[in-house]
């Protein structure tokens, strides 16, 4: 068997994929937008952004046990909500700044920004209103609103005396409307308006919480594969949170995630072989094009498959490809597995293809040996197996196994497919 190095293995790391790069630059990863942000110091909203959706998820996993009917929503009611039965019951604002910016005073726009928000959109001076959480990667100063509002320092009076300090002495246009409006609700709406609000502050930084997520999984991590397993977890976030930003859908509920999760983990049982290249996640024309020239298409074409069906069989060879690469390079497949798999598709094939060859006589014409070829090729790609053992049954496989061989010239198409191969082979 040829040496299968055409197509990388499959590189998948220990974090997730950003939305930012499924809309801008395909299925990348994490470390590049921390790496691109960081090395460039262009995009500090960039991970600002990024770092609320990584946040949402860390959510969902701390606290999804303990309110199994509620579910958690990126930009519906606020950065992240939760909600139960469509009414939010805790708003999150996130903010995250770079490290060398640490403090968090009665001044700082960060807290009059939020506090502006939640006066809009979170009906301040209903007590039984949604519990309200300021979440910053800085840390509160010593004696200010921000450090009086923590749970384990609470002091809603001397909050609610500083920020009215604040609003009156402090001189920022910046601020100067959230000030105003505060003071404007008068000391029995100010009253309820803080006793809902809560100070997170000193939480992780971006780069923490993929550690933090891992932590969060340590009892679904399948031994010897975690770092697979904690991609496509990232995979799947990052796939619920670009569709609640684009909305497409509104939240996801704790049950789903844990349905969704532990499938995911399911994939990874001894009894199973995980699939890690999606057809989602592949561009089928820059495959097409980058493939187009190679064995196999020319086998397709000597038949006159037809265009639409050979950019999927391209797709099909592509992912079969790299998902075989994948699994051998990280020991979910053994090698000897998929040369059993292979021997089984040939014999199968040889069988076909003696059929073929007696049915259209030695002297068939260019015509005839081309319409036999591709209703051979069209009745072995029709078929729902063989598959690869009880292990793995997606069709793709197979078909894409059939491509692979095809390209290798262990099995082709056309009548004379050795002879057209061998010249094929001798080209420079």
């Amino acid at each position: 068997m040829r040496s299968m190095s055409r197509l990388p293995a499959l590189d998948l790391p220990e974090a997730g994929t950003s939305y930012f790069t499924y809309e801008r630059a395909g299925d990348g990863w994490a470390e590049a937008v921390l790496a691109l942000t960081t090395a460039h110091n262009a995009a500090p909203s960039a991970l600002g952004y990024q770092h609320q959706t990584w946040w949402a998820l860390l959510e969902l996993l701390r606290l999804g046990d303990t309110r199994p009917d509620a579910a958690i929503s990126l930009e519906l009611f606020d950065d992240v909500a939760w909600e139960e039965n469509g009414t939010p019951t805790q708003l999150l604002q996130i903010k995250h700044h770079l490290k060398g910016q640490r403090t968090l005073t009665d001044a700082s726009v960060d807290l009059w920004s939020t506090l502006k928000v939640w006066m809009d959109t979170a009906a301040p001076a209903d007590p039984e209103g949604p519990q309200l959480f300021l979440i910053t990667t800085q840390t509160a100063a010593d004696g200010s609103a921000a450090a009086a509002l923590r749970s384990d320092t609470r002091d809603e009076v001397f909050a609610l005396d500083a920020l009215a300090m604040a609003a009156l002495n402090f001189d920022s246009d910046r601020t100067g409307q959230a000030r105003r409006d505060f003071l404007a609700l008068g000391p029995a709406d100010q009253q309820a308006f803080i006793s809902r609000i809560f100070v997170l502050d000193d939480s992780p930084h971006i780069d923490q919480v993929p550690k933090l997520v891992r932590s969060e999984l340590h009892w679904a991590l399948p031994r010897g594969h975690e770092d697979d397993y904690l991609a496509l977890v990232w995979r799947w976030w990052d796939e619920q949170a670009l569709a609640m930003l684009q909305g497409g859908q509104r939240s996801v509920d704790i049950g789903a995630a844990h349905a969704a999760i532990a499938g995911i983990r399911d994939k990874f049982t001894r009894a199973l072989l995980p699939t890690t290249v999606d057809l989602d996640h592949v561009d089928s024309d820059a495959v097409a094009a980058a493939h187009g020239d190679q064995a196999f298409v020319k086998q397709m074409s000597w038949v006159a498959y037809p265009p639409r069906n050979l950019q999927s069989a391209i797709v099909d060879y592509y992912r079969a490809h790299t998902q075989t690469t994948h699994w051998l390079d990280h020991a979910y497949l053994a090698r000897d597995e998929l040369v059993r798999f292979q021997r089984e598709l040939l014999d199968a094939w040889e069988c076909e293809f003696e059929w073929m060859e007696q049915e259209i006589g030695a002297q068939a014409d260019e015509a005839t040996k081309r319409q036999a070829g591709v209703r051979l090729l069209r009745q072995l790609m029709g078929r729902p197996g063989p598959f690869l053992s009880r292990r793995y049954c997606d069709a793709y496989f197979g078909r894409g196994q059939h491509h692979i061989l095809a390209d290798e010239g262990r099995m082709g198409w056309h009548a004379d497919f050795q002879e057209k191969y061998g010249r094929l082979q001798a080209q420079p």
